[in-house]
């Protein structure tokens, strides 16, 4: 669909950003699957290639590492060349990356693998963020950020099955191609429906690109960015290590990996979807957009040390069910956060705004990484649970001191 076929409405009221979005939600979904496969396939990786804890530990902050310091230049890119390229060039780069896992044969050549996909896996978000803003109103944008986390949530949790059932028809080599293979035919599908940006006669003071190094001066985005970096940490967690951890301490087989790991990223997909939807409820009622997305933000908050009470339980299946409620917990915390960059800022600053979060999320998650395969090599995994617990409310106070009222911030553009 080119710009002039789309309906002469603006796009926050044009019933195509459910297409966007279903768009969105698709290629997070890819995204997580791609990532989630060297988790799920963690103990066959170890066993093949002879890792470590720490080792494979390493190999998860490789790719933490391009993550992170990638995905503030994705922002940039993102706000100079716009969605849909900016989106064709992220995800070509990481499915070619994740068919190149079908290669690797030591500890060195899977880092390397592990830090392009990364490189390429930090588009997605920049790329969310700013879309959600561009396509949705404020009071829809949570929901719409919600929908964008219930791929990033519903992915992990096809990744086990569907990942264990190809491992073991095909091996994990030919596992690694198959995931590639669904970006590329993602984006066969995204070029075409995507309408085509141009630069408009005019462009509003909104949509005018930000000078990034102008935005450091505003406590709010302080608040967004240590937010992520402190909070984002335990989805990685469990993302990383859950499978591993089933594994270890749970003794489950491989079969019982794929049966039951997907259930606490269900519960993540709930999370994100009425997390979402929850705070533009509240804005319908009447609520102010700060009283909407901090009652939402607080509520998201209590649920996430419960992975503590998992961490001490006797039974797996309790523990799970305990995982399973602080990750519904981290995707409604989320879906509000990442929403808040729009709420503060301008579009044109909103794929840095995302960028910069995310790469301080990334870079929180790479040290609770690392530290974790060196943490289990010589304890064990309740330490780094009940870190991830603490984690949840320090990122919420930390979000509310820096940040205070949610409000527009004037901010000025380069324009």
């Amino acid at each position: 669909m080119t710009e002039s076929k789309l309906p002469h409405l603006p796009r926050e009221e044009s019933k195509w950003r459910w297409v966007i979005i279903a768009l969105i939600f698709s290629g997070t979904l890819i995204n997580y699957i791609d990532r989630q496969t060297v988790s799920v396939l963690a103990p066959v990786l170890c066993k093949d290639l002879h890792l470590s804890n720490t080792q494979y530990g390493a190999v998860g902050s490789v790719f933490l590492f391009t993550y992170a310091l990638s995905m503030w230049l994705w922002g940039g890119v993102f706000d100079r060349i716009g969605n849909r390229l900016g989106y064709a060039a992220a995800i070509t780069l990481w499915s070619i990356a994740e068919i190149a896992h079908t290669a690797v044969n030591s500890l060195s050549s899977l880092s390397l693998v592990r830090g392009l996909l990364g490189l390429g896996e930090a588009g997605n978000w920049p790329g969310a963020t700013r879309t959600v803003a561009a396509w949705f109103k404020p009071r829809e944008r949570a929901l719409g950020m919600g929908l964008a986390n219930a791929g990033a949530s519903i992915g992990p949790a096809l990744a086990p099955p569907l990942i264990i059932a190809l491992q073991l028809a095909y091996g994990w080599r030919i596992t690694f191609a198959a995931a590639g293979l669904l970006g590329l035919i993602w984006l066969i599908i995204w070029l075409p429906l995507y309408p085509k940006e141009t630069t408009p006669a005019v462009v509003t003071k909104d949509q005018a690109p930000v000078a990034w190094r102008s935005l450091f001066k505003f406590p709010a985005f302080w608040g967004i960015v240590m937010a992520r970096f402190l909070g984002d940490p335990i989805w990685w967690l469990y993302l990383n290590w859950l499978p591993k951890y089933l594994s270890d301490v749970r003794h489950f087989s491989l079969q019982q990996i794929g049966a039951f790991a997907w259930v606490p990223f269900l519960f993540a997909a709930g999370g994100a979807l009425f997390g979402g939807w929850f705070s533009g409820f509240l804005i319908d009622r009447g609520l102010s957009v700060n009283a909407a997305r901090k009652t939402a933000i607080v509520i998201a908050t209590l649920l996430l040390p419960t992975g503590i009470i998992g961490a001490l339980s006797d039974s797996p299946y309790v523990a799970l069910a305990w995982f399973s409620i602080t990750l519904f917990g981290f995707q409604f915390w989320v879906s509000n956060v990442q929403t808040l960059a729009s709420d503060f800022f301008p579009l044109g600053a909103v794929g840095s705004i995302a960028g910069f979060s995310g790469t301080a999320a990334g870079l929180g998650a790479m040290i609770l990484t690392f530290i974790t395969g060196w943490v289990v090599d010589h304890f064990s995994y309740t330490p780094m649970l009940i870190t991830a617990g603490i984690l949840g409310p320090l990122s919420t106070i930390a979000l509310f001191i820096l940040s205070g009222k949610i409000r527009k911030i004037e901010i000025e553009t380069s324009a």
